[in-house]
């Protein structure tokens, strides 16, 4: 079954995503139908940096709550909650939160083929009720 359909009509709260911790200060949670992928991250000051970079998808980043320094090409953008900053395909970028809590919502259309598998937790087959929150 596509993801959209398992979703269709089903209202979902972020607390009904299960969420992963990726390292030591980041915690995140996937949100995804077959057309657009959200990541919510709740970052915590003093977690370990990652720069990295996608060669084949844009990144739209949201700052939800807190602040936070967001690196693209080596270049600082201070964002507070409702800040908005498209990542260019292929530029090298990572977080660094300012305060607590920070939370870092992505968006990605296409969705990350990586993150398929996270995705799909909200739907999976083992659980029957369908989605976590549905109504």
């Amino acid at each position: 079954m596509k993801l959209s359909e398992a979703l269709y009509r089903t209202v979902v709260n972020w607390d009904d995503v299960p969420e992963d911790v990726i390292r030591p200060g980041v915690r995140r949670r996937v949100y995804s139908t077959d057309e657009v992928m959200l990541c919510w991250h709740s970052l915590s000051v003093g977690m370990d940096l990652r720069p990295h970079s996608h060669a084949d998808f844009d990144q739209l980043a949201m700052i939800l709550a807190g602040e936070a320094d967001y690196y693209v090409d080596g270049v600082p953008h201070r964002m507070t909650a409702g800040s908005m900053l498209l990542v260019p395909a292929g530029a090298e970028h990572y977080i660094q939160p300012l305060t607590e809590p920070c939370i870092n919502l992505d968006v990605f259309a296409p969705p990350r083929a990586d993150y398929a598998d996270i995705a799909r937790k909200l739907t999976d087959e083992d659980n029957s009720a369908g989605p976590r929150g549905a109504s």
